[in-house]
């Protein structure tokens, strides 16, 4: 039967006499098959660090290329995203998902601007205190640009260490993120810190898997307890199951006669913050009401699509699309501002939700 260690004091004793090991191996791994021609590694600036670790997050390396490469384009530096509109910032974000991080972004941007003179700050302190921030990004940032010393304990890193170690217990608990922490601190070296905190980001990605990880090909496979015991399949712990929501409403996609779709703006907070949508009913009846409330409206038409499922990362939604065809339909609302007649064919610079763009383009 498998065995695995019970305490925090076990893991911090144990990780300083084995942390060069660990670096040494895992360096000279990296010299030989790390990756090191990603876009973000070519002019390593904080800034530009900081853009790819933020698109990174939750989201793979291969989607992020491109998004990536746009968003330079249109802000090689700091100044120039805070300058931005917002909108713009997320229509460049459209279909990338997580908005959330797009809309910290453009704010930490601002508040470099406004409190650290346009400079990207340089201690771990000040980083994680920016919008949308946490330690193990601020690290990861200080790191990768200056060759500062600071551990980093993202997803891949967590899954690397808690293998290694043979550690239980959900990383997203309290003492389990400590334990692992804390070894995290210990395994990172003195020197050569960028290319170390690359080399485990990468490890994670590319052999210690979450399925089917290539152990054979690992440089810690010796001394890997998962792979020892026969444990990948179970480390690191997932999250404890409960039972995933579900929701449903109706979107509303109201045309014109020139083919043009009304859309409203969500609030900055909240679901799809700041994004433009199609406005979301409780039934249909209630979309066609509130429609015929707000416009005057010569319906030639009007069809129901198939369903639209979404998923969040917290529940599910499934969207029942209502095409109302319009003749002579004028926007009448109060809160004009919060809506806008969008023509996917000579589109605006505006974030879209996944869903709108979605269904605009099965429109066309």
């Amino acid at each position: 039967m498998a065995t695995f260690q019970s305490t925090t004091a076990a893991a911090v004793a144990e990780a300083p006499r084995e942390q060069p090991q660990f670096a040494t191996r895992l360096l000279q791994w990296f010299d030989r098959h790390g990756r090191k021609h990603l876009p973000w590694q070519r002019d390593r600036t904080p800034y530009r660090v900081w853009v790819s670790e933020i698109m990174l997050q939750q989201t793979q390396v291969a989607t992020v290329i491109p998004y990536y490469e746009r968003f330079m384009q249109r802000f090689p530096d700091v100044s120039s995203l805070a300058a931005a509109p917002v909108d713009e910032v997320l229509h460049l974000w459209t279909g990338l998902g997580y908005y959330a991080r797009a809309r910290n972004l453009h704010r930490a941007a601002q508040v470099v601007m406004t409190q650290h003179r346009g400079v990207f700050p340089r201690t771990l302190e000040s980083v994680q205190a920016l919008p949308g921030i946490g330690r193990s990004t601020a690290g990861a940032i200080l790191a990768l640009s200056l060759d500062q010393r600071h551990a980093i304990l993202d997803g891949n890193v967590k899954r690397v260490l808690a293998r290694y170690r043979g550690i239980a217990g959900f990383p997203g608990e309290k003492a389990i993120e400590q334990r692992l922490w804390a070894l995290a601190e210990a395994c990172t070296p003195q020197e050569r810190v960028a290319h170390y905190t690359q080399a485990i980001m990468d490890l994670g990605a590319t052999l210690c898997t979450r399925t089917r990880p290539t152990c054979e090909l690992c440089p810690h496979a010796a001394e890997c307890v998962a792979r020892r015991d026969g444990l990948q399949a179970q480390l690191p712990t997932p999250r404890p199951k409960k039972a995933r929501p579900s929701r449903s409403a109706y979107a509303l996609i109201l045309r014109d006669e020139r083919g043009a779709t009304l859309l409203e703006r969500r609030p900055p907070t909240g679901l799809w913050g700041g994004l433009w949508t199609f406005p979301k009913f409780d039934t249909s009846d209630a979309a066609l009401e509130w429609a015929a409330l707000q416009f005057e409206l010569d319906v030639a038409s009007s069809v129901m699509l198939g369903e639209y499922k979404h998923a969040f990362t917290h529940f599910d939604l499934t969207l029942h699309p209502i095409v109302v065809q319009t003749r002579g339909s004028r926007l009448r609302l109060a809160e004009a501002d919060a809506y806008m007649w969008y023509d996917a064919r000579e589109p605006q610079r505006v974030g879209l939700a996944k869903p709108t763009l979605d269904l605009l383009r099965a429109l066309l």
